[in-house]
């Protein structure tokens, strides 16, 4: 059977999200095919996972958490990986598939997965993940050139953008061929995602354990055609609202908490659900979201939308399934702060923020 989509990454995420969403669409028929998956690391603890992702009756998926402050915990079975492959021991037959097969190419490659230093592309199979692709490409190229789309995944702004010029540098410098590169821009849809699910643990030696809330969304351009018809996959015509929630609600409120944690010395092992059975921590996060987070969203019309995202942000950080540890969240905090609170700030300058800004001035 052939495979229209190409993916490469195995990590517990895209299990529990791309794998699952293609699992259940195909079940509806409101997808074109399943999937081959591509292990891009060589990582030897992960060759069992291989074997497993496409073993009979499909691998599990654990959805667990709290909708509408009702609990919910099912396992769901994915069988959308027909083929598990390596970069390391079946190059030939993973570039065959991408020149013969593949519509959609998928990634998710950590957060180095866009590293090209002392990347070598004469060698058999590239180290980096961008170089990998761009020979991959280069043989659809060679094998007639048939247009495709890549769907980053990666927890980069404008991943699309991003990648396409890292892949695109790569070809100019080191391969001199103005056809393939005016392919790659023509030819070769590069699309902007925003991913969004927590999925807290693995299933060993395939699966995950996910919260119920879940996106893809894809911003729309010319050509891009959505991958699969299915609820939590949207097309959008800008993904800078949805990159903006996450950041400045989601984010930001782990960060909040983090601040917390951090500077009334409480227990080194505490959790997100924990630290909100706190009242005086909840009323603080409650606060900051409804007096300075959503006034911020409203100045620029997405008040409503913001008010929403917070209650399901809340019911996500009480999800009495998931142990997610501000040891873990307080990690790079100044950075953090930069990213989530001051940048809230400096995009709405007019409104008042004095928790936040005591955050982020300290």
């Amino acid at each position: 059977m052939k495979t229209p989509f190409v993916q490469f990454g195995t990590s517990r995420f895209l299990q529990a999200h791309v794998d699952l969403f293609i699992s259940e669409a195909l079940e509806r028929q409101a997808a074109p095919g399943p999937i081959t998956v591509v292990q891009t690391t060589g990582s030897p603890e992960r060759s069992g996972r291989l074997a497993a992702l496409t073993q009979s009756g499909g691998f599990p998926v654990a959805i667990r958490g709290l909708v509408d402050g009702k609990s919910v915990d099912r396992v769901e079975r994915v069988t959308s990986v027909t083929r598990a492959l390596s970069t390391n021991g079946d190059w030939d037959a993973i570039r065959g598939i991408v020149a013969d097969e593949a519509d959609f190419l998928i990634s998710n490659t950590g957060d180095t997965g866009y590293d090209i230093a002392g990347d070598d592309l004469s060698a058999r199979v590239p180290r980096s993940f961008p170089g990998k692709l761009l020979m991959l490409l280069k043989a659809r190229f060679d094998a007639g050139g048939k247009p495709l789309t890549v769907l980053p995944c990666e927890l980069v702004s404008r991943n699309g953008d991003v990648l396409k010029a890292i892949v695109l540098k790569l070809a100019y410098e080191r391969l001199d061929d103005p056809g393939f590169s005016g392919w790659l821009e023509s030819e070769v849809i590069w699309a902007n995602t925003l991913v969004d699910r927590i999925v807290s643990e693995p299933i060993e030696p395939a699966g995950a354990v996910a919260e119920p809330y879940a996106l893809w969304a894809i911003e729309r351009q010319s050509g891009l055609r959505a991958p699969i018809a299915h609820e939590c996959v949207l097309m959008v015509d800008d993904l800078t609202p949805y990159e903006k929630l996450k950041l400045h609600i989601l984010n930001l409120g782990h960060t909040v908490l983090a601040d917390i944690w951090i500077r009334q010395g409480r227990r080194p092992w505490e959790t997100v659900r924990q630290i909100l059975a706190d009242a005086d921590v909840a009323e603080r996060l409650d606060h900051i979201y409804g007096q300075e987070v959503v006034p911020a969203f409203a100045v620029k019309g997405l008040g409503p939308q913001a008010s929403a995202y917070v209650e399901t942000t809340l019911d996500r950080f009480r999800n009495p399934f998931l142990d997610h540890r501000l040891a873990d969240i307080a990690s790079h905090h100044a950075e953090k702060i930069a990213r989530r609170i001051v940048e809230l700030r400096r995009w709405c300058p007019g409104v008042a923020m004095p928790m936040l800004r005591a955050i982020s001035d300290q």
